[in-house]
């Protein structure tokens, strides 16, 4: 099962790279969003404000790829027709499905690395990290904490042949609820339990206070503890669904 999932990340890391629709979500869009948070950002003067800014702008474009990638994941084995002999396997479906979303999530550093790049360049964003060696942490907690989420979400789109279409929906929401850009103290009371329950939130409170200052070890573990229970619920949905899949005969796109 290693061998299969490392062959497979791999593989689906290098399509995507070569993905324009992906290159496009995970570069271009972040530096549009970015560019304009700068701009707002940099009129409170306020120190930080333009490293907060980039960083945010970077976990948006992670999140946008592991949103889409999740979302595509099962469709793209249905146009390939592939998705019936990956259920059959010998090696568990999960190991498979959870490559393809660690890899869209993997693919969403770009994002990151291009705004603060860019940020850097353009705007003279200081790169100085207050705890490089928990920033360095917090990046692989972060993308494996997204990369479980968006295996959590596959795994119930094994019933749905447009799963990309609800995909589309959870975009702009988590951007706002998970204080990416806009603090979540700022939101109504009532979206702050909401915005614990996914890891963005802490994801992007560990990139931050690693960077900016502050304790992001909590955060850290946030993200650790939501990523196990992403996982087991994922195995728990997908084995449901892909048993109800059978049922309907909906596997395949005929």
């Amino acid at each position: 099962m290693l061998r299969v999932f490392l062959a497979s990340f791999a593989f689906h890391l290098k399509t995507l790279t070569l993905s324009s629709f992906f290159v496009l979500i995970t570069v271009l869009q972040p530096l549009i969003f970015a560019s304009i948070a700068f701009y707002i950002w940099r009129a409170g003067e306020r120190p930080g404000a333009l490293l907060y800014a980039a960083l945010g702008a970077g976990l948006m474009g992670i999140w946008s790829a592991t949103l889409f990638g999740s979302g595509g994941a099962i469709q793209w084995q249905r146009w390939q027709g592939t998705l019936e002999s990956l259920i059959v396997a010998p090696v568990p479906f999960v190991v498979v499905l959870v490559s393809i979303t660690l890899a869209t999530s993997t693919i969403g550093l770009y994002a990151l690395g291009g705004t603060l790049l860019w940020g850097r360049l353009l705007f003279g964003v200081p790169l100085e990290l207050e705890h490089p060696l928990l920033f360095l942490l917090a990046l692989p907690a972060t993308v494996v904490s997204l990369g479980l989420l968006g295996l959590l979400l596959s795994s119930t789109f094994v019933l749905y042949r447009n799963a990309n279409a609800l995909s589309n929906l959870l975009e702009y929401p988590v951007w706002l609820i998970t204080g990416l850009l806009v603090p979540v103290s700022l939101l109504p009371g009532w979206v702050s339990p909401i915005s614990w329950l996914i890891a963005p939130t802490w994801g992007v409170r560990a990139i931050r206070e690693a960077a900016l200052g502050g304790d992001p070890l909590a955060a850290i573990g946030m993200c650790t503890v939501l990523g196990a229970v992403y996982l087991l619920l994922g195995i728990v949905f997908l084995r449901l669904f892909e048993r109800l899949a059978r049922e309907r005969a909906s596997l395949s796109l005929t």
